[in-house]
């Protein structure tokens, strides 16, 4: 099994000690789709999966949701963040058992999600329906300096409620001088560099394990679209996620890291655990 860089206690000193109230950002990559931004105090959780849910509900199937990675932290230690991201319904996107122990810790948790999922949401969390931040496709919201603009994502579709609202949305965190973009799972679709380019996007997280029909569930970027997508949205840095979880839903880095090489666009591969942060030029 695959160690992370830094884990659990490790992993929280290093998130202590890079609390600091300057202009830069930091950001740890928690496996799957899930990241931790640190911002002037303010820390967001990306759509984290903390737990071992999905394995033991799939552990007598024939699609079993084999861990590949070491969990990177117990999701009660986390009674510090203030806002979270849910992308869409599925688990490893909205886990109970990482969003709800952190909810029980503290109230006044903001979490953000698509609003085609409210219901859906509030059910699986056991909170109140009202208390979520609901967004689509198009819309925005700040909560404490930060701004959440939504993006439709395909998984592989775009889907929609019978109002209209996305199923899948990405989110572009807009703060001080940073703009990130956090697609949750996506494929590309006619239109979307176009959503993204006004953003000016300075890091783009983005996943790449790809889509095959005898997993028998729904794809995303492939790493060589992941690399050509942030490169048509001008993204000034690209980061991968969403493989090494689960050994039937992943895929290597390898043509992810190729395509960007020969699109000369600037990405950075972090292991689980591992983090990131703004410099003093804009890069990260």
């Amino acid at each position: 099994m695959i160690r992370p860089l830094q884990s659990h206690d490790v992993l929280l000193a290093d998130i202590r000690v890079s609390n600091r109230q300057d202009e830069g950002f930091r950001l740890w990559w928690l496996g799957q789709s899930g990241f931790l931004l640190q911002w002037q105090g303010i820390h967001v959780l990306l759509d984290p999966y903390l737990s071992d849910s999905l394995t033991r509900k799939y552990r007598q199937t024939d699609k079993p949701h084999v861990r590949m990675t070491e969990l990177v932290m117990d999701p009660t230690a986390l009674a510090f963040v203030d806002i979270a991201t849910s992308t869409h319904t599925h688990t490893d996107h909205l886990d109970a058992e990482t969003l709800a122990p952190i909810l029980a810790m503290k109230r006044s948790l903001k979490l953000v999600i698509p609003e085609a999922n409210r219901e859906f949401v509030a059910e699986r969390l056991k909170i109140d329906p009202a208390a979520p931040i609901g967004l689509d496709d198009g819309s925005s919201v700040e909560i404490s300096g930060i701004k959440f603009s939504g993006i439709a994502s395909a998984h592989e579709n775009l889907d929609y409620d019978d109002f209209g609202h996305a199923k899948y949305l990405g989110y572009v965190l807009q703060f001080g001088r940073w703009a990130i973009y956090h697609s949750g799972d996506t494929v590309r679709y006619e239109g979307m560099a176009e959503k993204l380019r006004p953003f000016k996007v300075d890091l783009a997280l983005l996943p790449i394990n790809g889509r095959a029909p005898e997993r028998r569930i729904p794809g995303n970027l492939f790493g060589s679209e992941a690399a050509q997508l942030a490169k048509d949205i001008q993204a000034k840095v690209v980061i991968p996620c969403h493989f090494e979880m689960f050994e039937f839903n992943t895929a290597s880095p390898d043509d992810f890291i190729q395509e960007c090489r020969r699109l000369n666009q600037p990405f950075k591969v972090l292991r689980c655990g591992e983090k990131t942060q703004s410099g003093a030029t804009g890069a990260v």
